[in-house]
């Protein structure tokens, strides 16, 4: 069993949406000295391009160029997973493990539905996983209660007006040599496989536009939103931009 404590942990319902999504803030908290996680609820097997196998190689790419302290694949099944108390179990078990202090999770209303489903699931394991009467085991080993003290949600392929934005100018050329690592999801002159919404050569642009329409609201050249559904406190006024 893992003795690591998390500062940050996030969760995808396929490799690459928690890069696609917020990389550079993983990689700006990351450098600042937290401990970063990820954990898949899938392996994208239904995907239109690349395969379990190969996806999962860039999975780990991925996580070495990020500086991750641990990636996990939870092998729900691609577009068949459910809001169900054995898949709550499973993410419980994770949280509880770790014990991370920020929880992130896929956009609440995106393009693919496991987007907005696995949203559901990991707020509502994360709500659970403070029950003290719930019962998880690792390992055979009783866990203790535990509840992060946030969860926010990435803003993926569809617009969401985002509760926050984090300043990523810096950051970009690092995100996108992340993103490299997944060359079977990405534009390829030579593949030979599907075209998807990600996979032309324009995906890359539409990512760059969106980070520009985030961070210059609040005076960044880029950023990277997330959505939270309760209030977010600050300590100081001052510290709002």
């Amino acid at each position: 069993m893992s003795e690591i404590t998390l500062d940050i942990l996030a969760f995808g319902a396929h490799p690459d949406d928690v890069e696609i999504s917020c990389a550079a803030t993983i990689i700006k908290s990351i450098e600042e000295g937290k401990k970063v996680g990820i954990i898949d609820l899938t392996a994208g097997e239904l995907g239109s391009r690349g395969s379990k196998e190969n996806r999962q190689k860039e999975a780990e790419q991925a996580s070495l160029l990020l500086g991750l302290a641990i990636r996990e694949n939870l092998e729900f099944r691609d577009c068949h997973f459910q809001n169900d108390e054995w898949h709550r179990l499973k993410i419980i078990e994770k949280i509880r493990q770790y014990k991370p202090r920020v929880v992130l999770v896929n956009s609440p209303n995106d393009r693919h539905p496991d987007h907005a489903k696995a949203s559901v699931l990991v707020r509502e394991a994360c709500f659970y996983s403070g029950l003290v009467k719930l019962e998880s085991r690792l390992d055979g080993v009783l866990q203790t209660a535990y509840r992060p003290q946030s969860v926010f949600m990435y803003v993926q392929d569809y617009h969401v007006n985002p509760s926050f934005v984090v300043n990523v100018s810096g950051y970009w050329e690092k995100k996108i040599n992340v993103l490299r690592c997944y060359s079977s999801q990405f534009y390829n002159p030579e593949a030979s496989e599907p075209n998807t919404p990600i996979s032309g050569q324009e995906f890359f642009d539409f990512l760059y536009g969106k980070a520009l329409s985030f961070g210059r609201p609040c005076g960044f050249l880029l950023g990277e939103g997330f959505v939270t559904d309760r209030y977010t406190g600050v300590e100081s006024i001052s510290h709002v931009i």
